[in-house]
């Protein structure tokens, strides 16, 4: 979905509300050039041959800051990649990975291609061609550039470019590390596919705990009855709105994909439209909702959340005025544009902001790489050494139960509950809650004590480049 011709790019939007965040600082201005430029920009052509004949691909891999290294951040595949688009994302990584702390600079790549073209096996070898060009000049190195999946890419296409960088580097025993997002039985990480649709629910479920941030937004009570639209429902919209009405209660009463949008005010079946559209390619045809062909006009659907959860610049010029929802969380990157962003900030809608709500990924990610570093999966030393420790307990209220008799006894559940020690996926979504709930606080004290600081996106803003820019003047810039 296009925005108008007289929008902000996606990379103008990020400088826009970078600099309005940087006027609200005090950073020397060759410090803050320093922050906001990009550093590298690796553009590749490379030809495979397919089909009887060379192909030839472009590609790109950008690193926006070595504040830290390695620098992190995921490799789409998709026609509209351009060299803009992938500094700007690799802008907002920096900025999302200072928020959540975690340790890295920002980086982002892409492929300009269609994988829906190509069969396994000519995907395969393009992926391991551009891996190729990628690896042997250190753009995806375990100590310097670790990608991630992103659009139109995931597990396979992960555990491809972690094989292909095995295979140029033979010794290094933490290859594993080269890139996240891998398969569990390839070195990937239990809770790793579901993690940037987990990191929604989790901010969702912070900022509900926020009653000055719900006060600004119109709103009150919990998760449980609120009606949500997704749009975009792969992965992280999948998740998102999988957690949010299994879990929190949430009624999901809006789903918009390509092809058009199905609604339905009493709540969607998320796994029955998530079914119908691995099937048919669509929603259109699905009867258990109405469906509605201009998918885009149910953005503006009366409802309490909006999240959306695919492209960037769907929330532009052209509808702002038009989208009521009270709260928007922006699951994708850049969703909301730079004008619709004034626009909504000025009618009073709170906004999530990209660089927070969807860093989920990116967190779970840094569990991974530890995880490959370390060489060991979580929970396997201390689970069992846990539940023996829990089994104390257990044995010493039994003992009381039996001798109070029916005076006092456990809940039934009680016991399977407290024994079981924590595996890898109660462990990183442990670690991921914890994490999206601290970079809330960070982000809504801001929001809550500064007059100058009127919406969620700025303070995130001045919470990350102020960690940023503190990592430059440790490094003596």
């Amino acid at each position: 979905m296009n925005s108008p011709a007289t929008e902000p790019s996606f990379r103008e939007s990020v400088d826009i509300m970078f600099n309005r965040a940087v006027a609200l600082m005090d950073l020397p201005p060759g410090l803050e050039e320093k922050i906001r430029v990009c550093n590298a920009t690796y553009t590749v052509r490379f030809g495979v041959r397919l089909r009887g004949q060379i192909q030839t691909f472009t590609g790109y891999r950008s690193v926006h800051s070595e504040h830290m290294e390695p620098v992190k951040g995921g490799i789409r595949f998709a026609l509209g990649v351009n060299q803009d688009e992938v500094e700007a994302l690799a802008a907002l990584m920096t900025y999302k990975c200072s928020l959540v702390e975690a340790p890295f600079g920002g980086s982002k790549g892409g492929l300009c291609i269609d994988p829906r073209e190509y069969d396994d096996h000519e995907l395969e070898l393009i992926t391991r061609r551009f891996a190729y060009e990628l690896i042997k000049r250190d753009l995806i190195n375990p100590s310097q550039n670790v990608p991630a999946p992103d659009m139109g890419t995931g597990e396979r296409e992960m555990a491809w470019i972690a094989d292909q960088y095995k295979r140029m580097n033979t010794t290094d025993i933490n290859g594993s590390a080269c890139v996240t997002g891998k398969p569990t039985n390839a070195g990937g990480i239990q809770g790793r596919t579901e993690a940037t649709g987990r990191g929604v629910q989790y901010a969702l479920q912070e900022f509900f705990r926020d009653p000055e941030g719900l006060k600004k937004a119109g709103l009150s009570g919990q998760l449980d009855g609120k009606s949500v639209v997704v749009q975009g429902l792969g992965n992280v919209g999948y998740h998102a709105a999988k957690f949010l009405s299994e879990e929190d209660g949430c009624r999901i009463v809006g789903v918009i994909e390509r092809d058009g949008a199905l609604t339905d005010p009493k709540g969607l079946n998320i796994e029955a439209v998530r079914s119908w559209i691995g099937n048919h390619g669509g929603v259109a045809g699905y009867a258990d909702a109405t469906y509605v062909e201009d998918g885009a006009s149910v953005l503006e659907t009366d409802c309490d959340i909006l999240i959306p959860a695919a492209l960037e610049g769907v929330i532009n010029l052209s509808n702002a005025e038009r989208v009521v929802a009270p709260l928007i969380i922006e699951a994708a990157n850049g969703p909301v544009t730079a004008g619709a962003d004034a626009i909504l900030r000025d009618k009073g809608t709170v906004i999530i902001p990209d660089m927070y709500a969807n860093a989920g990924g990116v967190t779970v990610s840094y569990f991974e790489w530890v995880k490959n570093l370390s060489h060991i999966r979580f929970g396997r030393m201390q689970r069992r050494q846990e539940e023996a420790r829990h089994q104390l307990v257990v044995d010493e209220l039994e003992r009381l139960s039996h001798h109070l008799g029916d005076k006092w006894s456990m809940t039934p559940d009680f016991k399977d509950k407290y024994l079981r020690g924590a595996g890898e996926l109660e462990l990183v979504r442990s670690g991921l809650d914890d994490t999206m709930r601290a970079a809330y606080q960070s982000m809504a004290s801001v929001w809550h004590e500064r007059d100058d600081v009127q919406d969620l996106r700025t303070a995130a803003y001045l919470v990350s480049i102020a960690k940023v820019a503190a990592s430059y003047r440790a490094k003596g810039l």
